[in-house]
């Protein structure tokens, strides 16, 4: 393993050596929580990394109800703005109100609409305005943990995600596979060495172009969380599609590049034969274009693996790209500024 780089100023890099272990802390904070009433649905209210879980959530869910056909299957909505979905305005959807500083102020205004209209939720942050009001209205909070001094929300996803999957078991929406899940994170821990070097080894084919990341629909939040670590680990532009839907138009653009890309293709070896047969396909017609690409297999034995492992990817590939960019991966100072700005 790598000494601590004296660019990573809060030693980031053991924020990412430590999240195997977030489930399972997520999961004990929840262990006692239940609401009353009947839910159908499932909205989460939350902004940035506060709001990646519910992604990975919906995913994880898609595939579990397919080996539970007991349960019911139930769609989760997502709020990424300041008032509610229409979705989440009704007493049978359980609403999740999610910010690890407690303090974002979309969510929190999200929180004021559910108390005037009555709806019962569940809040989960470190602290903040967010435990204030959740008191204050009598509805259960989940404090959060801040393991390290400025520790980052988007690193926190199995906080969120231990969490809000045990309010669901209670509540008997879904069977509880608790054990299972913890199962899989105690061998994330013991790959974590292997991750770390494939990591490295892929920023530096990375080192001067702008990333842009394929998968298959659905792994298409998993795309869409390598492309945030991109951006916010290692201060760069970095963009995500999927497939087959890329092929029929984005492909085209790189006729005509006007950056230097690399494209990183999520291959899933159980998805539909037909939309594999696009990967290897779709790298060749963009090399004829001067573009690089790289296909990276998804290991892992189930859906709930081959997220967390290709998320796990792509923390050490975005850190070590910081690293080379001589950026410190931990702070994010243009989303403070424009707070400051806004307030």
């Amino acid at each position: 393993m790598t000494d601590l780089s004296p660019i990573d100023k809060s030693n980031f890099r053991q924020f990412i050596l430590q999240t195997p272990e977030q489930f399972e802390i997520g999961m004990s904070l929840a262990k006692n929580v239940k609401l009353g009433g009947r839910f159908s649905s499932v909205t989460v209210s939350g902004m940035g990394g506060s709001a990646l879980p519910a992604n990975l959530l919906r995913t994880y869910l898609g595939s579990l109800f397919k080996n539970h056909p007991d349960y019911k299957p139930f769609e989760i909505y997502i709020n990424r703005y300041y008032s509610l979905p229409p979705e989440a305005e009704s007493k049978s959807s359980l609403n999740f109100v999610a910010s690890y500083s407690g303090n974002t102020e979309e969510t929190l205004s999200s929180l004021n609409e559910l108390k005037e209209l009555g709806l019962p939720f569940v809040a989960l942050s470190s602290g903040g305005k967010l435990e204030e009001l959740s008191k204050e209205y009598g509805m259960p909070h989940m404090k959060l943990p801040i393991p390290f001094p400025n520790y980052q929300p988007r690193m926190g996803t199995g906080y969120f995600f231990g969490a809000m999957f045990q309010i669901l078991v209670n509540q008997g929406l879904v069977p509880d596979l608790t054990e299972e899940i913890l199962a899989s994170t105690r061998k994330f821990k013991e790959v974590m060495p292997e991750y770390e070097e494939k990591g490295k080894e892929l920023s530096k084919k990375l080192s001067g172009k702008t990333p842009v990341i394929y998968a298959s629909p659905k792994y298409k939040s998993t795309a869409m969380v390598w492309k945030i670590k991109f951006n916010e680990n290692a201060k760069t532009p970095a963009f995500w599609n999927f497939f087959p839907e890329l092929n029929h138009n984005e492909m085209v653009g790189f006729t005509n590049p006007q950056a230097k890309f690399f494209i990183i293709m999520l291959k899933d070896p159980d998805d539909n034969p037909m939309n594999l047969k696009r990967y290897d396909t779709t790298a060749k017609l963009l090399a004829e274009e001067g573009i690089e690409s790289q296909v990276v297999d998804m290991k892992g034995e189930d859906v709930f693996s081959k997220m967390f492992l290709s998320i796990s990817l792509a923390d050490w590939t975005s850190y070590y790209l910081a690293l080379k960019y001589n950026q410190d991966p931990t702070p994010v100072e243009m989303v403070e500024k424009l707070k400051k700005i806004l307030a």
